[in-house]
C-alpha cells in the first residue's frame, strides 16, 4: 500500500515510516520540523542525539535499498497539504503531526491557543483535502486514552450504548480530558466522526496509552536511525523521567499519591498496531475507534517497578500534584479491536528495563537535572507558575 505518515521526524512517527516500509509499503513522511523548535524554545534536547530527517533517510536507504520521500510541510497550510495528497494519492495517511504534551498546552494561554490550534485546525485540513482528493483515502488518526478522563465506569472501545427515557441509541464515549492538549484530541476525534458520517470518509482513531522504550526491529540496525528519547517534566514519559532519575541517583518524582493509573504500550506494540490498522482499513463512512493500550498500571507501580530493577535500587519521592486529576480512581479500558486483528504484545514485565538504563548512562552527559522537575501548574495562573517563550510560528 502507499502510505503517507505526517509528523514522520517525530518519536513515534519516524519508527512507523521504518516499520510500515520495513513490511514493504510504499511510504512517504510529512513535517513542518516544528516539534524539534519545541526542544529550541524549552532548551531541553532528547537524551539520545538524533539525525536530521535528511541523514535518517539517507540512512535508512543504505540500510534497506528503500528512500522514503519527504515532504517538508505544516498542516496549517491548507493548499500545500491537498497539493501533497494529490501528487501522492496514498492509500493511507497516518496521522501523527501535532503537538502532544499536556503540560506544554498548560503553560500559559498562548501555548493552549498554540495546541488547539495547530492540532485541531490542521486535522480539519486534512479532512477536506481527503474529501477532496480522493474519499476513500483512509485516515488513521492517533488519539489518546487521556480523551476519556477517569469515569467511574467501563471505558469502552469508542462508543457507548445509551439507554434514556425507554429509547435507546449509539453514541460516541462522553470525553471527560484533563488538559488543553487532550481537549484538543476530542475536538479531532468529534471533527472527524462527523466527517465520515457527512462526506462518507473512512477513519480509525487510534486512543493510545502512554508509550515506553527506545528501539524498534528498525531503529535498533543502525544508530543514525534511533527515535527520540524525551524525558525532561513537559515531554518526557513517566517511565522514561523515572530511569533518568534512577541512573542519576535521584529520587523517582511521583506526583501526588501516585495512585493514578494509566494505560501503557510498548513503542513496537504502537508501530505494529498502526500497521494492522492500515492493512486492515475502516469502511467508507466508519469511524473506527481502537483503544490502543497492552497494560495499565499506576504511577505508584511504575516507580517501584523501576526501583526495584535498577541495581542498588532508588528512593521514591511525592511531590504535591501539579495536575488536575482525581488521585485515585476507576480505571477499567476495553480494548478488543486491535487484538482481534493480530496484535501480540510486548509485556512491561519482559522488558528489558537494563537496556533503558544502559542507553541513560551512555548518554547521561546530556541530562539537564532541572527539566526533571515539574514546573508547570494546571491551576491558574499558569504563565505566573512558568514563563514561557511564544510557542513556534505564533
Amino acid at each position: 500500500m502507499k502510505v503517507l505518515v505526517l509528523g514522520g521526524d517525530g518519536y513515534l512517527g519516524w519508527p512507523t515510516a521504518l516499520h510500515l516500509s520495513d513490511r514493504g509499503h510504499e511510504v512517504a513522511v510529512l513535517d513542518s520540523g516544528v516539534r524539534r523548535g519545541y526542544d529550541v524554545e524549552l532548551g531541553v534536547e532528547s537524551l539520545v542525539p538524533i539525525r536530521s530527517l535528511e541523514e535518517r533517510v539517507a540512512a535508512w536507504a543504505e540500510v534497506s535499498g528503500t528512500r522514503i520521500p519527504v515532504h517538508h510541510t505544516d498542516l496549517l497550510d491548507a493548499d500545500a497539504v491537498q497539493q501533497v495528497l494529490a501528487d501522492l494519492r496514498p492509500d493511507a495517511v497516518v496521522h501523527y503531526a501535532e503537538q502532544r504534551s499536556a503540560p506544554y498546552s498548560m503553560l500559559d494561554r498562548a501555548h493552549a491557543v498554540h495546541t488547539q490550534h495547530n492540532n485541531v485546525i490542521g486535522t480539519l485540513n486534512l479532512l477536506y483535502a481527503i474529501g477532496a482528493v480522493d474519499p476513500d483515502i483512509h485516515l488513521v488518526k492517533l488519539g489518546t486514552l487521556g480523551e476519556y478522563g477517569t469515569p467511574d465506569i467501563d471505558i469502552e472501545e469508542g462508543w457507548l450504548t445509551v439507554e434514556h427515557n425507554g429509547r435507546s441509541d449509539r453514541m460516541l464515549f462522553p470525553k471527560r480530558p484533563g488538559s488543553f492538549y487532550h481537549l484538543s484530541k476530542v475536538h479531532d476525534s468529534h471533527n472527524i466522526e462527523f466527517a465520515c458520517r457527512a462526506w462518507d470518509l473512512r477513519a480509525t482513531d487510534l486512543n493510545q496509552g502512554v508509550v515506553y522504550g527506545h528501539h524498534t526491529e528498525q531503529t535498533a540496525r543502525d544508530e543514525r536511525l534511533a527515535t527520540r528519547f524525551d524525558y525532561d517534566a513537559v515531554f518526557g514519559t513517566v517511565l522514561n523521567r523515572f530511569t533518568v532519575q534512577a541512573v542519576l541517583g535521584e529520587p523517582l518524582t511521583v506526583y501526588g499519591s501516585g495512585r493514578q493509573t494509566r494505560g501503557v504500550i510498548d513503542i513496537r506494540d504502537t508501530v505494529e498496531c498502526i500497521r494492522l490498522a492500515v492493512e486492515n482499513p475502516a469502511d467508507r463512512g466508519e469511524f473506527r475507534v481502537f483503544n490502543q493500550l497492552t497494560e495499565s498500571f499506576s504511577v505508584a507501580e511504575l516507580a517501584r517497578l523501576v526501583a526495584g530493577t535498577h541495581p542498588g535500587g532508588a528512593e521514591v519521592v511525592h511531590l504535591d500534584n501539579p495536575r488536575v486529576e482525581a488521585d485515585e480512581h476507576h480505571y477499567r479500558v476495553v480494548s478488543t479491536g486491535l487484538p482481534a486483528l493480530g496484535l501480540q504484545p510486548h509485556l512491561l514485565a519482559d522488558t528489558l528495563l537494563d537496556s533503558l538504563f544502559d542507553l541513560v548512562r551512555r548518554h547521561t552527559g546530556r541530562v539537564d537535572r532541572s527539566a526533571l522537575l515539574p514546573t508547570v501548574q494546571w491551576r491558574l495562573p499558569a504563565h505566573a507558575t512558568a514563563p514561557a517563550a511564544e510557542p513556534p510560528g505564533l
